[in-house]
């Protein structure tokens, strides 16, 4: 009896089970931050680190900053 060998895994296989394998690490969280504004941050639960967060801090300050007005990050004059 000659046992075959198994077909080796394709890559799209292999990087599926190493996500899966890895999604227990990262946590979801939901934040309210004033009315009708949340912000989503994909959290390491090892390490405790935001690995993703959206909007962006830079977006987030713009936010809450008085003097930012829409429009204004980008001279659109010229």
């Amino acid at each position: 009896m000659s046992a075959t060998a198994p077909a080796p895994a394709t890559v799209a296989q292999t990087h599926a089970r190493n996500d899966n394998s890895d999604a227990s690490r990262y946590r979801l969280t939901i934040e309210a931050v004033g009315k009708n504004r949340y912000v989503y941050k994909v959290l390491d639960r090892v390490t405790g680190e935001v690995i993703r967060q959206l909007p962006r801090e830079d977006v987030e300050k713009l936010a809450v900053d008085p003097t930012y007005r829409q429009g204004k990050v980008v001279d659109t004059s010229a």
